[in-house]
Formats: C-alpha cells, sequence, structure tokens
C-alpha cells in the first residue's frame, strides 16, 4: 500500500512483553479470549496511510502490505506512543483526593485537567498517578489483515466521519461533488466543533475536497415523537 490510500483493516493488537490483548476488531478472537465488550462494534476499521492520528509503525506495517495479506509485526514504543516519561508520573497528596470526595484505588483513571492519569499506588497519605500513556514505553505485536481498500471518495469521507464520531454506517451520508463535501449526520447525535474539525481537516487532506459541511438531518417522526411524551406527560399532570 502507499501512503494516502484508505484501507479496511482486521487485527488483534497484544502487549509484546506480556501478551494482553489491548485492542482488537475480531469478535470471534475476543470471545475466545474472554476479553469480548456486548458494547463494542465489533468488525474491520478503515485507516488511511500515513495519516497522523495512526501510528507511525502501523502505518509502515501497512505500507509493506498489499489487500489479502495477513501480517504479525512488532512495534517499537518509539513507533506507538512514545517511551514512558518519568516527569509524568506525579505524587499528590491523599488530601487533595478527599477534598473531591474521591477515593483513590490503584489502577483508577482520573481527570485532572486535561490529562487523564492511571493511580499506581497509595501510600504514606501520597498518591502515586502515572499520566503517561498506558502503552508508554511498551513494544506491541498486531496481527494485520487488509481486507480491502476503499477508492470510492463518497465511501472515503464516509468512513473518516465514522472513525471520528462511532456513528454506524447508516448514520451518515455523504455528497462529493466538484470538490465540496457534505456530511449528514442522520443520527440524533451532537457532534462537537472540534471533532467536525478533524473530520473536515481529513477530508480535506485525504480526500481531495476544498470545502466541507456539515447538516444535521431531523425526521418528521421526531417532532411526532416529542408531541406524544407532551400530551402524554400534560395528560399525566392532569390526574
Amino acid at each position: 500500500m502507499k501512503l494516502g490510500d484508505f484501507v479496511e483493516v482486521d487485527y488483534v493488537g497484544r502487549v509484546k512483553e506480556s501478551g494482553e490483548i489491548f485492542d482488537l476488531t475480531k469478535e470471534g478472537v475476543a470471545k475466545k479470549q474472554n476479553v469480548f465488550n456486548p458494547n463494542t462494534k465489533y468488525g474491520p476499521v478503515v485507516f488511511i496511510v500515513g495519516a497522523d492520528f495512526l501510528m507511525r509503525g502501523m502505518s509502515e506495517a501497512l505500507q509493506s502490505m498489499k489487500v489479502g495479506e495477513k501480517k504479525t509485526v512488532v512495534i517499537t514504543p518509539d513507533k506507538a506512543f512514545g517511551q514512558k516519561n518519568m516527569e509524568l508520573v506525579k505524587m499528590i497528596p491523599l488530601a487533595r483526593f478527599k477534598e473531591q470526595n474521591m477515593d483513590p484505588v490503584p489502577g483508577a483513571i482520573i481527570d485532572v485537567g486535561a490529562m487523564k492519569g492511571t493511580i499506581v499506588s497509595v501510600s504514606g497519605g501520597r498518591v502515586k498517578v502515572d499520566f503517561n500513556h498506558p502503552l508508554a514505553g511498551k513494544a506491541l505485536e498486531y496481527d494485520l489483515e487488509i481486507k480491502s481498500q476503499i477508492t470510492d471518495t463518497n465511501q472515503k469521507i464516509k468512513s473518516v466521519a465514522k472513525y471520528f464520531t462511532g456513528l454506524g454506517d447508516e448514520d451518515v451520508g455523504v455528497k462529493f461533488v466538484k470538490s465540496a463535501a457534505e456530511i449528514e449526520i442522520k443520527k440524533k447525535v451532537g457532534v462537537a466543533r472540534q471533532v467536525k474539525l478533524m473530520i473536515a481537516k481529513s477530508v480535506v487532506e485525504w480526500c481531495g475536497a476544498e470545502t466541507v459541511k456539515f447538516v444535521d438531518v431531523f425526521e418528521k417522526s421526531e417532532f411526532e415523537d416529542a408531541a406524544s411524551l407532551k400530551k402524554a406527560v400534560e395528560h399525566g399532570n392532569e390526574k
């Protein structure tokens, strides 16, 4: 494959040292390995080879493959989530947590400002929190399979929108005419402006668009449902 190609990929990602699965697209493997999550949508994921949101090691691995090929690759930390930065491991007074009515437990994930951290230990009135990415400093092993390549521009744009929003195929509509992309969000869900900016950036960079327009679609049935609910509430209040 080459830079800019849109490829549909099945994968299983493990921590090289421990063999622990941290991410995968295959439902059968998830069930077999007892890591199945009923709230997860399993199935191949579309990646853009060379895109900045795809880890460098994964991008390089995909460039060496072709459609239908399977390969197991090891990605070193410098091409994955980086080396662990000890300056991001902080000691925080336990009292700070008590002030927030929090009971810190090792392994718990906490938000501090715009940063996420993992509680490492609680001892001597202090809490050790690691703000590195959980996979920082770890070599990763991926079983990869390129299922197909996407060449249709509408499908490329739709795959970008789905990647950043997590919406299903039926929830996103796309029109692409003369370098202008129009993306319809058909599901009743709010898409933050920052997410729209990321979608638009990728569509301009990788799909040949010069303008990107977002459209929220509301069906007549939604208003009818809302009216029915209002009547039911009003009727209940009359009793």
